[in-house]
């Protein structure tokens, strides 16, 4: 009687079954120079993931900005260091995304607009004002949004 056989897994397979394994495989892969061996399909896949979570968390950190800037503008009776702490947060994280990856300053500007119709909303059901209270269009510009020392009146 033979012994039962471990089961092996191609790299695509083990792509599947145990993601941190595939990770591991496919580096060493790589850094052996066994390109042959690489799972291309699923690594082209994890890297394009890869650049759609750079550019939500970019977006993310700026709808953030965005409503506490308006916040802050707009109900200056409930200013707090809370808010300043969050303001200065979200530069950072946005001041090391584009040191990390300075190819994303033109995706900033595009989604400015988008971003500010997203953190109006936002504000208003933060604050309990209308909607109108915000202006329509962005009233900051990218330069202030990123200023470290630019607080709205």
């Amino acid at each position: 009687m033979t012994a039962p056989q471990p089961t092996v897994f191609t790299n695509s397979h083990l792509y599947n079954q145990d993601f941190y394994l595939w990770i591991e495989t496919t580096a060493k892969q790589l850094k052996e120079g066994r390109f042959s061996e690489v799972d291309l399909e699923n690594l082209i896949e994890e890297i394009e993931s890869m650049g759609r979570s750079e550019k939500h968390a970019l977006a993310s950190n700026l709808v953030v900005l965005l409503m506490h800037l308006l916040k802050y503008k707009y109900q200056p009776e409930k200013r707090s260091n809370s808010w300043k702490g969050t303001i200065r947060e979200h530069r950072r994280r946005l001041r090391i995304t584009f040191k990390d990856s300075p190819s994303l300053k033109p995706y900033f500007q595009e989604v400015l607009p988008e971003c500010y119709q997203d953190a109006r909303k936002q504000a208003s059901d933060e604050t309990g004002l209308s909607l109108d209270t915000f202006p329509v269009e962005c009233p900051l510009t990218a330069d202030e949004c990123l200023d470290e020392e630019f607080l709205p009146d």
